[in-house]
């Protein structure tokens, strides 16, 4: 890792559990939360359609519709559980309906910007530890192990700027997204209303700075995007703490792919000469158009797809054990689409940005400028990663889709009617 910057630069950005208006805001804060808005007001008021490669959504079909044979009544079970610990008020402040636009109303800035659902902070512990059930019953060890590692290093973040307002352990919000039924089912279409408990499709989601998971479950599949993770710093180097670390697989991995290419290949994948300043697939670009970019899958040899594999599988096996491996299935089905892309220096203390794409998964790895720190260029100590599901099935809405054309929603008895919770 690169020296890290010493000291801080910046002033307060804002209180990250309540909206203040940005006109009370002194100048450059004024502005950057004002553009932020803006930006997410604008990206929210377009119809989601999905990232693709240069506005060319790849053939229906690349999601259907299926029985995994993969039980999800662990995350039920952990969700009616929390529900339960609800008052009624806080039952209502957590619940939208299935299809909300509050999906995508996500921001990895820590202001109060967009937030909605119940803010873990101002929970009791049982409560608190039964929103956290949720997460770990719909990750792998590793995949729940790193949200809570993000979580504490924000309260790291806290201590080392003295910015208790803004930076904290448990300032995240939990969103349920429709209803979990209590009762495995099939997926099977059915024109037929039911007043029998079926499973309905439902989700969750987790939402503050640096950690945004979105989990859509229909049946018994699941989707976990988009999945934002980020940290500065990447380590914390004292406090309440000390010692914990995030992202150091993401980054080896993707070091180990590029510094196994020949010269030749290097430079097919370079696809630029800035780091960008952020991960493309950030809040609000759900719409985002982009092109296929840098090595193909294909032209790789044995030993090199083999590191791809591997990369992809740090990400994928944040989820839980047995649809992780329906997600890699997806995965590796599409491997002579799949690109991968960089940019940067190749050493062992240099910053860079890297991307895996293809038309079902995106991800992205990138080295920051400081925003705690005192450094306008990258380093290895401010890191964002994304997971997102290319060709419209982030937040599961191709299977949201799907459904609703297999089901009759005009009956008012249907369990599966649009927009009932």
């Amino acid at each position: 890792m690169d020296a890290i910057p010493s000291r801080k630069f910046r002033p307060p950005l804002g209180p990250a559990t309540r909206f203040i208006d940005p006109a009370n805001f002194p100048e450059p804060t004024q502005s950057v939360v004002r553009r932020a808005i803006a930006r997410a007001d604008k990206a929210l008021a377009d119809e989601f359609k999905g990232i693709t490669a240069e506005g060319n959504a790849a053939p229906q079909g690349l999601f259907p519709i299926f029985t995994t044979g993969i039980s999800v009544q662990p995350i039920i079970d952990a969700a009616l559980a929390f529900a339960a610990l609800l008052t009624d008020e806080e039952r209502k402040a957590v619940s939208f309906a299935v299809d909300s636009p509050q999906w995508r109303a996500w921001h990895n800035m820590h202001p109060f910007i967009l937030r909605h659902g119940l803010l873990l902070d101002a929970l009791g512990d049982r409560q608190r530890e039964a929103a956290l059930n949720i997460l770990r019953a719909s990750l792998s060890a590793s995949g729940f192990a790193s949200a809570r590692d993000v979580m504490k290093l924000n309260e790291h973040a806290g201590e080392v700027t003295g910015y208790g307002d803004e930076f904290g352990e448990w300032y995240y919000w939990i969103s349920l997204f429709g209803e979990p039924s209590s009762r495995e089912s099939s997926n099977a279409p059915s024109n037929k209303p039911s007043s029998e408990p079926s499973n309905q499709p439902w989700g969750w989601q987790i939402d503050g700075h640096h950690l945004i998971i979105n989990c859509f479950i229909l049946g018994d599949q699941l989707v976990m995007t988009p999945d934002f993770r980020g940290s500065e710093p990447v380590l914390a180097r004292s406090g309440k703490y000390a010692g914990t670390r995030v992202f150091g697989d993401e980054e080896a991995a993707g070091l180990a792919l590029m510094s196994a290419l020949t010269t030749d290949q290097q430079k097919v994948a370079i696809i630029g000469t800035s780091i960008p300043r952020d991960v493309i697939a950030t809040a609000q670009v759900d719409n985002t158009d982009l092109p296929y970019a840098g090595i193909c899958y294909d032209a790789l040899t044995g030993a090199q797809r083999e590191l791809m594999r591997k990369l992809i599988g740090v990400y994928v096996d944040r989820i839980r054990p047995g649809h992780a491996g329906v997600r890699m299935a997806e995965v590796l089905k599409h491997l002579s689409q799949t690109f991968f892309g960089w940019i940067g220096a190749c050493d062992e203390s240099s910053p860079f940005y890297y991307r895996i794409y293809s038309p079902v998964i995106l991800i992205e790895f990138d080295h920051l400028p400081g925003i705690i720190w005192d450094n306008a260029e990258p380093t290895r100590d401010h890191i964002h990663t994304v997971v997102r599901t290319p060709n419209g099935n982030d937040y599961g809405r191709d299977l949201l889709r799907q459904h609703y054309e297999q089901h009759d929603h005009s009956h008012p008895h249907t369990p599966h009617r649009r927009g009932l919770v």
